[in-house]
């Protein structure tokens, strides 16, 4: 098909909530590594991995090759049948998280994964009550769209026991205080919405280290321990939701929540995990995971490819460093940035860890109005030039960027070029 057909055949049989980039939506047709093409046959540098989740690159053969090996052996069995694919892959993650985080339960997304873990913070604790925060993003069912904390993505969401505390957004502090002389006092704020909104008791506090569609939020280095002092107090579990941040992309970590130094309950996680194929992960305390009552199944939850898949992409960012390669060229990249910011006004902050980086437009640095418009037209300037980024925040005013874990100083000077060719364009009176 060409790109008309493609979109022609979408409009038509296609659920229309399912939305696209662009004024003229990007049928992509192939990738290799940290490039991807149109039908058109255009290439462009991506620099948002799938929103998030192509981690070491498209078609890697170090990832497809163990899946297409495994494919012909077995390639489905539910988690009705133990295998050695998975509980090899379960291993390894109790080896490399934080703390006490024991046992697995896989499944095939995201959204699940955060089900799973309110489902066990409940049972485990007796109390039903959960704690998000404003700006997050849980998933797309019911319960985790409940949880979210963005007006525009929790359309139909109608569960209960669920709170929202104020966001660590120092960049638009909602208290209007400056760090650090605030003292982070939006953490006090998830004691007051305890005590306020609450029975008094609660199951659990779920939060990303950095907030994903929120805009790459990420929070003062205090902020996680205030908070987790807070959850304890009042009998919840505490839940670091790493769909986004984990397997290295906050550089020098495996795992986000470690860089404010918290040993999390419960991790969640997708995205990276999978390299791009479905999977879902929640692991916990043996503590959390021996009180989960059952039965319970996840027809795909644990399949073989998905496992197979999971276990290369450890054994890849292991064997290759990408840590620190998230930590020295994402670094790298945070000043490319800096410098942009110094020729863009409009460019309000430069925030996010390792090879999570994101800019907040505005229209004036003064007033911090969101600038919406200019953000849709850096979408389109960027991906005429050869470069696809991502979008989000509350406002719609934040350029998103988390490019392949594996990428090299050379790919950020093209996104870069890319970057500042744009702003020019859009900026230009």
């Amino acid at each position: 098909m060409d790109r008309n057909e493609i979109l022609d055949r979408k409009k038509q049989y296609i659920y229309p909530s399912v939305t696209n980039y662009y004024e003229h939506p990007l049928p992509l047709a192939r990738g290799q590594m940290q490039h991807v093409g149109d039908v058109e046959g255009k290439q462009y540098l991506d620099f948002f991995g799938g929103i998030v989740t192509v981690g070491v690159g498209h078609a890697n053969p170090r990832i497809t090759g163990p899946m297409k090996a495994q494919m012909d052996k077995i390639q489905h069995t539910s988690t009705l049948f133990p295998h050695e694919a998975m509980v090899s892959l379960a291993e390894k993650i109790a080896m490399i998280t934080p703390g006490r985080l024991q046992k697995s339960f896989f499944s095939n997304s995201g959204t699940e994964a955060n089900e799973t873990a309110v489902q066990s913070v409940r049972q485990h604790t007796g109390n039903l009550e959960i704690v998000a925060l404003r700006h997050s993003y849980s998933g797309r069912s019911s319960l985790t769209r409940s949880m979210t904390g963005i007006a525009a993505w929790r359309k139909t969401s109608y569960e209960v026991g669920i709170v929202h505390a104020m966001n660590p957004y120092c960049y638009r502090c909602p208290l209007g205080k400056t760090y650090p002389s605030c003292e982070v006092a939006c953490a006090n704020d998830v004691e007051a919405v305890i005590q306020a909104s609450t029975s008094g008791s609660i199951a659990g506090f779920i939060a990303e280290p950095i907030q994903g569609v929120g805009g790459f939020i990420t929070p003062p280095k205090e902020y996680f321990k205030l908070v987790f002092r807070i959850v304890k107090q009042y009998g919840g579990d505490f839940i670091a939701d790493e769909v986004q941040t984990g397997w290295g992309r906050t550089g020098k970590k495996w795992f986000g929540i470690e860089h404010w130094e918290v040993e999390p309950d419960i991790i969640t996680s997708a995205k990276s995990l999978g390299n791009g194929h479905p999977i879902g992960l929640t692991v916990a305390t043996s503590e959390i995971a021996d009180a989960s009552a059952g039965p319970t199944i996840c027809t795909f939850g644990g399949n073989p490819v998905s496992m197979v898949a999971a276990h290369a992409v450890i054994d890849l960012i292991e064997e290759d460093d990408l840590r620190t390669n998230c930590d020295v060229v994402g670094g790298y990249f945070r000043g490319k940035l800096l410098e942009l910011q110094q020729k863009f006004p409009i460019i309000g902050d430069v925030r996010g860890m390792g090879l999570m980086q994101a800019l907040e437009l505005v229209k004036d640095p003064k007033t911090k109005e969101p600038a919406p418009e200019l953000t849709n037209a850096m979408l389109e300037a960027a991906r005429e030039r050869g470069l696809l980024i991502g979008k989000g925040g509350m406002y719609n005013n934040v350029l998103r960027m988390s490019p392949p874990m594996n990428i090299a100083k050379a790919d950020v000077d093209e996104a870069a070029r890319i970057l500042g060719e744009s702003f020019a364009a859009v900026t230009k009176s």
